[in-house]
C-alpha cells in the first residue's frame, strides 16, 4: 500500500479533542482527592466532613438536586432547555404529599412524579407544538407552580389537623436500610480519625446506614439513563433529535413525539425529586422548601457536561457543600478554605504547564487570598456559611465552562417538515 492511501485510511485526529479518561487515572484522581480532604481534615481538625452523618446527610441533599438535573438531561439532549425544572419540582412536593399523608409515602412518590409530568407536558406543549421561546415558557412554569400549589392548599390542607395554607400534614416515612455489623464497623473505624482509613470508613458507612429506599431507586435511575440514552436504538433516536432535528426528520424518526417524550420524563424527574424532599427529606410539605434546586439540579447537569456520570458528581458536590453547613456549620466550611486555597495551588501548576500565564496568576492571587483568610480566622461569617452551596455552584460552573458542549440544536426552534 502506499503512503497517500495509508495516510488517507488513517482518520484524521479531531482538533482539540480530549482524550477519555482511562479507568486507572480516574482511580488515581479519587485517591489523590480522598488523600487531599483527609489533609485538610488532620491539619483543620475538623473531623466531621468525612464523617458518616455528614455523607448521608449529603447523600440526602444530593438525591433532589441529581434528580432534577437527571431530569434536565433528558430534556436537553432531546434539544429543550428545561428552566422550568424548579417549577416542576414544586408541583413534585405538592402532590407529593397530598397523596402521601393520605394513601402512604410510596402514592405520594407517584402523585409526585405525575405532578411533575404535568408541568413537563406543559412545557412540551408551549415550546414544541407553539415554539414559544423555551426561557420564557420555563420561566412562566416556575411561577405558575407557585401560584397552583398555594391556591391548591388551601383547599386540601387549610383546616386539616397539622396543616395549613403553606403546609401539609406530616406524611409516614419511607422505610430505611440499615446493614447491621458492617454499619457500626464502619462507624467505628471512621471515629478513629487515621489518615485516609477513617475518611473510607465514612464515606461507606455513608452509603449503608440509614438509607432510604427511594434513595436506591434515585441513584439507580443514573444507570438507567445512561444506558436508555446511550446503548438503545430509543436513546439514538432521541438524542438525534438535539443535535440535528432536520437530519433525524429525514431518517424517519418523529421529532415531536420523542421531544415529547423527553420533556414529560423529564418533568417527571424532577417531580419526583420534588416528592423526595416533602417525603423523605422533611416528612411534609412547606411552601418554598425546593429552595432553588431546580436551578441547582440544572447547573450540576452543565457541570457534568450532559452526561449522567457528571451530572451524579456536579450533584454530589452541591449536597456535600449544602450538609457541611448544616453539621458543624462555621467549622466546616472554613476547613473547606484551605480545600479550596490548596486545589488552587494545584491550578496554578496546571494552568502554568500549559501556558496559561493570566489565568495562573488569578489562581495564584486567589490561593493566597483564601490561605490569608484560613489562617487569620478561626470561622467563617455565617451568611458565607448559608451562601455556600450557591458560591460552589458558581465557582464550579465558571471553572468548568470551558470544556462544556451542548447539544448542538439545544434551544433552537424546529417546526415539523423542516427536514423535508
Amino acid at each position: 500500500m502506499s503512503t497517500s492511501k495509508a495516510t488517507a485510511a488513517r482518520p484524521a485526529p479531531v482538533k482539540g479533542g480530549r482524550s477519555k479518561l482511562s479507568l486507572p487515572v480516574v482511580l488515581l484522581i479519587i485517591a489523590g482527592a480522598l488523600a487531599l480532604v483527609s489533609l485538610v481534615r488532620l491539619i483543620s481538625g475538623a473531623d466531621d466532613i468525612t464523617s458518616v452523618g455528614q455523607v448521608a446527610g449529603a447523600l440526602e441533599l444530593a438525591v433532589p438536586i441529581g434528580l432534577a438535573g437527571l431530569g434536565g438531561l433528558w430534556a436537553e439532549r432531546a434539544g429543550v432547555v428545561n428552566i422550568g425544572l424548579e417549577g416542576m419540582m414544586i408541583l413534585g412536593t405538592w402532590f407529593g404529599a397530598w397523596a402521601g399523608f393520605q394513601w402512604g409515602p410510596w402514592m405520594g412518590v407517584l402523585f409526585g412524579i405525575l405532578g411533575g409530568c404535568l408541568g413537563g407536558l406543559l412545557h412540551a406543549v408551549i415550546t414544541v407544538t407553539f415554539g414559544v421561546n423555551h426561557i420564557v415558557s420555563g420561566v412562566a412554569i416556575n411561577i405558575l407552580a407557585v401560584g397552583i400549589t398555594r391556591y391548591l392548599s388551601n383547599f386540601a390542607f387549610d383546616g386539616v389537623q397539622g396543616g395549613s395554607s403553606k403546609q401539609s400534614p406530616r406524611v409516614e416515612p419511607i422505610d430505611k436500610i440499615t446493614i447491621p455489623g458492617l454499619s457500626d464497623w464502619l462507624q467505628d473505624l471512621q471515629q478513629q480519625h487515621w489518615f485516609l482509613i477513617s475518611d473510607i470508613a465514612g464515606i461507606l458507612g455513608g452509603l449503608v446506614t440509614g438509607l432510604s429506599l427511594l434513595t436506591v431507586v434515585a441513584l439507580l435511575l443514573i444507570p438507567a439513563t445512561w444506558w436508555i440514552l446511550w446503548r438503545t436504538p430509543f436513546g439514538l433516536r432521541l438524542r438525534s433529535c438535539g443535535e440535528s432535528p432536520v437530519a433525524a426528520e429525514t431518517l424517519g424518526v418523529n421529532v415531536y413525539k420523542y421531544k415529547y417524550i423527553a420533556v414529560t420524563v423529564s418533568g417527571g424527574l424532577a417531580g419526583l425529586g420534588g416528592a423526595f424532599l416533602a417525603i423523605v427529606a422533611t416528612g411534609i410539605y412547606q411552601e418554598g422548601q425546593t429552595g432553588g434546586r431546580g436551578y441547582i439540579g440544572l447547573a450540576a447537569m452543565i457541570f457534568g457536561n450532559w452526561m449522567p456520570g457528571g451530572m451524579a458528581l456536579g450533584a454530589g458536590l452541591f449536597g456535600f457543600t449544602d450538609s457541611l453547613k448544616l453539621r458543624g456549620g462555621a467549622e466546616n466550611v472554613h476547613a473547606m478554605l484551605l480545600l479550596l486555597a490548596i486545589l488552587l495551588v494545584i491550578a496554578v501548576f496546571w494552568q502554568l504547564y500549559r501556558k496559561k500565564y493570566v489565568a495562573a496568576v488569578i489562581s495564584a492571587a486567589v490561593s493566597a487570598l483564601l490561605f490569608t483568610w484560613y489562617f487569620l480566622t478561626d470561622q467563617v461569617p455565617s451568611q458565607f456559611v448559608d451562601a455556600a452551596p450557591y458560591v460552589t455552584t458558581l465557582l464550579v460552573l465558571s471553572l468548568s465552562a470551558q470544556r462544556l458542549r451542548m447539544p448542538k440544536a439545544d434551544g433552537v426552534p424546529y417546526r415539523k417538515g423542516e427536514g423535508k
